[in-house]
């Protein structure tokens, strides 16, 4: 398929099976909100299901605690329920 033929989240999942990459990344190299690479990255984690590829996912870490167990890996916090520190680093994608 020629990618001018391709939909955003074709390519995009082409991506994420080339390269790890975090939201503000994929909204930049796609012309989208954080908010809607976020919505494509979760459609692709449920469309994964029962293929041989799996949506690997880096969670989002506080750059001044550390914590890194929040409960949706798949969206970026705005700060961290431990220390509420906002300095939080994104979390990152891969298809594997």
């Amino acid at each position: 398929m020629r990618e001018a033929e391709e939909t955003t989240r074709e390519r995009i999942a082409q991506t994420l099976r080339d390269r790890t990459e975090t939201p503000s990344g994929l909204a930049a190299e796609f012309d989208v909100s954080v908010g809607s690479a976020l919505t494509h990255v979760q459609h692709l984690a449920r469309s994964l299901d029962g293929s041989d590829e799996q949506l690997l996912v880096a969670p989002p870490t506080c750059r001044e605690c550390g914590f890194d167990e929040f409960d949706d890996l798949t969206n970026v916090p705005s700060r961290c329920p431990e220390c509420k520190h906002e300095g939080i680093e994104e979390p990152a994608f891969r298809i594997d």
